[in-house]
C-alpha cells in the first residue's frame, strides 16, 4: 500500500474554481476515476460498470453540456472523524489487501483501490457541499462509489465503507455553521447508517421511505425523533411514494425549514431494479426532485447536494440518474 493510501492528502487533485461567479445557477458534478477502481468481483452488483452506465446516459442525452465538472479530492481524515470513530478508520485501511479481496461482511469486500475510492467518493461530497454553500454551484450530484448510507460510526456493511452523506451534513453543520439541515433518502433499502450517526441530531431531519421488511431490516423500531421513517410494503408504486412525500415528508420539512438539503440519492427502487421490489420509474425520481427543489428554494437559497447510493440495473440507473440530473439542473 502505498504512502498516499496509508496517510490520505487531502490537497491532492483538487483545485475548486473560486473564481466563478457567486450568482451562477450551475448544477456541479462531481465523480473520478478512483470510483471506478473500487471492486469487489465480477459477481458483485455493487460494479464499476454502475458509472459508466451513468456517464453514457449523461452524454447520450446531452446532459454533460448542462453540468460543470469539478475536480474531486481526497477526503481528510478530520472530516471523516466527525462521522466516524478513528478505530473505524483504522481498521479500513488495516483490512485493505495489497491483493486479492478482503472480505468485511458477506457482501462487502475491499480490493487494492478500495481506500482510495472511499476516501475520494467522501471528498466529493465534501467538495460539493463547500461549492454549494460558497455558492459556486446551484446544487450538486456526486456521480460515487462506493455508496455510503449502510455505514455506520463504527462499522462497514451492505456495499458501504464511509457514510458519505453524513460526512458531507457534518461538514455543513459543523465547519460552514448551517443550523438545520436535512437528509432526504429514497434509496429502496433503509439508510441505517445516515440514522444511526445523525439519530438525536436536532440540526438534521432525515426523511426516507424503504421497502419493509427488508435489508438492514431496521428503521422502524422507536426511531428518534428527527427521523421520519416510512416503511413500504414489496411493490409499492410511485403513487404510494408521492402519497408519503406528500403526506409525511413535505408537512415535516416545510415545518423544518432546512438551510441545505442532503440527498442519499438511491435508485434501486426502480421497477426494472432486481436488488428490490418497489415500483418506480424514472418520472416518480424527477417529480420528488422537484418538490425538493422547490423546498429548497424557499429555505435553502436553492441549495442540495446529492450523493448516489443505489441501484444496479444499469439501464435503469443511467436513466434515472440522468432525469434526476436533468431535474436538478433545470430552474
Amino acid at each position: 500500500m502505498d504512502e498516499a493510501v496509508g496517510a490520505i492528502d487531502a490537497t491532492v487533485e483538487y483545485n475548486p474554481t473560486a473564481t466563478r461567479d457567486a450568482t451562477s445557477g450551475v448544477t456541479a458534478w462531481y465523480t473520478h476515476s478512483d470510483c471506478a477502481a473500487h471492486e469487489m468481483g465480477p459477481w458483485h452488483p455493487e460494479c464499476p460498470a454502475r458509472l459508466g452506465a451513468i456517464a453514457d446516459r449523461m452524454i447520450a442525452s446531452g446532459l454533460v453540456e448542462l453540468v460543470t465538472h469539478e475536480d474531486v479530492p481526497l477526503a481528510d481524515d478530520a472530516d471523516l472523524l466527525r462521522a466516524h470513530t478513528q478505530d473505524h478508520l483504522d481498521r479500513l485501511r488495516a483490512c485493505a489487501p495489497e491483493a486479492g479481496y478482503a472480505a468485511l461482511d458477506a457482501d462487502t469486500m475491499m480490493c487494492p483501490a478500495t481506500i482510495r475510492a472511499v476516501w475520494r467518493a467522501a471528498g466529493a461530497a465534501i467538495a460539493a457541499t463547500d461549492a454549494v454553500i460558497e455558492r459556486r454551484a446551484r446544487n450538486a450530484f456526486c456521480s460515487i462509489r462506493p455508496p455510503g448510507h449502510h455505514a455506520t460510526r463504527t462499522q462497514a456493511m451492505g456495499f458501504c465503507f464511509v457514510n458519505n452523506i453524513a460526512v458531507a451534513v457534518c461538514r455543513a453543520l459543523d465547519v460552514h455553521g448551517l443550523e438545520r439541515v436535512a437528509v432526504v433518502d429514497f434509496d429502496v433499502h433503509h439508510g441505517n447508517g445516515t440514522e444511526n450517526i445523525l439519530a438525536g441530531d436536532e440540526r438534521v431531519l432525515m426523511t426516507s421511505f424503504f421497502q419493509h421488511p427488508f435489508y438492514p431490516y431496521s428503521g422502524v423500531d422507536h426511531p428518534a425523533r428527527n427521523m421520519i421513517n416510512v416503511p413500504l410494503a414489496a411493490y409499492s408504486d410511485g403513487a404510494a411514494v408521492r402519497a408519503v412525500v406528500e403526506g409525511k415528508w413535505l408537512p415535516a420539512l416545510e415545518a423544518f425549514r432546512p438551510q441545505m438539503i442532503f440527498i442519499s440519492a438511491g435508485f434501486d427502487a426502480h421497477r426494472e431494479d432486481d436488488l428490490g421490489q418497489m415500483r418506480l420509474v424514472e418520472g416518480d425520481y424527477v417529480w420528488i426532485t422537484e418538490q425538493l427543489m422547490a423546498l429548497a428554494d424557499r429555505h435553502a437559497q436553492g441549495r442540495i447536494v446529492s450523493c448516489l447510493e443505489g441501484g444496479y440495473n444499469l439501464s435503469a440507473l443511467g436513466r434515472s440518474v440522468s432525469a434526476h440530473v436533468k431535474a436538478l439542473s433545470e430552474n
